[in-house]
């Protein structure tokens, strides 16, 4: 039988390392895990912030964020350990959303 490992814990083990977010909303983030709370509040730093541009074009905007960074744990939905980014994951919804809507305006 595997181990039991906490959810706390596995945050824990990615302090120092690379971690995707998920926010609420269309926001995911990617820095390197300096700390955490109880309340999954994390502490960030080298943080890039990816967003969907809700323009016509629904293209991502990256933005560096140039400090520390504190999120607040209310607003996080899903950490992604060891993970680059959400770059391909983000470009391939905005495209399949861009052509969703292509299909309907074309019936």
């Amino acid at each position: 039988m595997a181990s039991k490992i906490l959810p706390l814990e596995l945050i824990d083990k990615a302090i120092g390392s690379k971690i995707w977010i998920l926010m609420r909303g269309q926001t995911e983030i990617v820095g390197t895990l300096r700390g955490f709370d109880d309340y999954v509040n994390l502490v960030l730093d080298d943080a890039v912030e990816y967003t969907v541009d809700n323009g016509e074009t629904g293209d991502i905007c990256k933005r560096e964020l140039e400090s520390e960074i504190l999120l607040n744990g209310n607003h996080v939905c899903v950490l992604i350990p060891g993970a680059e980014g959400p770059e391909d994951s983000m470009a391939m919804a905005s495209r399949a959303e861009r052509g969703g809507e292509r299909g309907e305006e074309g019936k």
